[in-house]
């Protein structure tokens, strides 16, 4: 399913070389999008540091393994990258120096000193970056952000049954990343303050997280994150003037609802509101839109394969994951 109507993906053809390193578990899912979009993309090689992971997705997927990552690099016209954070500095330098375009997963890299370092690179080498931002192809979002129009408070909910797979890092870095992402792109203005508190449970990071974040031009963004929840739950509120936005990222729905002034007799069946004292009223509007469901990863792949064959900047570039890890460090750096 293609989505050129809502990405302005231009029909170049090109098939783009691309090489993978790290097939851990999102590892092996961008891997099997890789192949769907074959008529995008031809998936070179792939490289893990684990020998016997490289061979088992080499063998299960039909594609050629490489025993080094410079190997890799000497063979791809792209790379992409779905390691530990930890590693993702020293890998997209590596690719960068070389000018290949690079897509690499959330958090950019694991420090501000290597996010200003890999930012300055990047601009230099004048290279197209995509930070792996899923949640801003996630078609619920998508479709909100017709409605969306200077919200002045955001409140979000990411909570996640526990998994041991990701408790090396924060929950701000593992969970909240991804909402603060979603609210950076949505509130254009600059951060004023912010105010954060969080615990660690069961790991030797925060396994739970609050934020709350201001912005110059008066939004209030409240951020909830959490592993430890007894259901799942990535749900993100907009208020803003006569309305109200709810996105459900996790089961990809939308519902908008919208005051509007009255004009003439109402209908019997509509909804009214008297909200002053001069007998004004307003009618309540409630739509749930029927979304075009997608594949974010597909897509996303889609949207870096577009700024390599067409020359221009990913909607989620390095800039982008800058601003993010800059807030959520800056998060981290309140709850310590």
């Amino acid at each position: 399913m293609h989505l050129n109507y809502l990405f302005n993906f231009e029909e170049k053809r090109t098939v783009i070389k691309i090489g993978l390193v790290g097939l851990g578990h999102l590892g092996k899912i961008h891997l099997k999008n890789l192949l769907e979009l074959s008529h995008l993309f031809e998936v070179k090689a792939v490289f893990d540091e684990d020998n016997s992971i490289r061979h088992e997705i080499s063998n299960l997927y039909n594609v050629p393994e490489v025993g080094s990552y410079q190997e890799l690099l000497e063979m791809c016209e792209a790379i992409i990258i779905v390691t530990p954070t930890v590693s993702h500095f020293e890998l997209a330098v590596e690719a960068i120096k070389r000018r290949l375009p690079v897509f690499v997963e959330k958090p950019m890299v694991e420090t501000m000193d290597e996010a200003k370092r890999l930012v300055s690179l990047i601009d230099e080498a004048g290279v197209h970056v995509q930070v792996g931002h899923v949640e801003r192809f996630n078609p619920a979002f998508l479709a909100a952000q017709n409605h969306l129009d200077s919200p002045m408070f955001i409140e979000t909910h990411r909570l996640a049954q526990f998994n041991p797979r990701g408790t090396d890092v924060p929950v701000v870095l593992d969970l909240m990343i991804h909402d603060i992402d979603i609210v950076l792109s949505v509130v254009k203005s600059r951060v004023k303050k912010i105010s954060a508190s969080g615990v660690s449970i069961v790991s030797d990071s925060h396994d739970i997280a609050n934020a709350r974040i201001e912005f110059e031009n008066g939004c209030v963004a409240n951020l909830t994150s959490s592993r430890l929840s007894l259901k799942n739950m990535r749900k993100s509120r907009f208020f803003q003037k006569d309305a109200y936005i709810s996105v459900d990222f996790l089961n990809k729905e939308l519902e908008v609802v919208r005051m509007e002034n009255i004009h003439g007799e109402p209908d019997p069946f509509d909804i009214i509101l008297d909200i002053s004292k001069d007998n004004s009223r307003k009618k309540i509007w409630i739509e749930k839109p029927e979304l075009l469901q997608s594949n974010a990863i597909l897509h996303e792949l889609m949207e870096f394969h577009n700024s390599i064959a067409n020359n221009k900047a990913p909607i989620v570039n390095h800039h982008a994951g800058y601003d993010a890890m800059e807030v959520a460090l800056e998060i981290l750096s309140l709850m310590n």
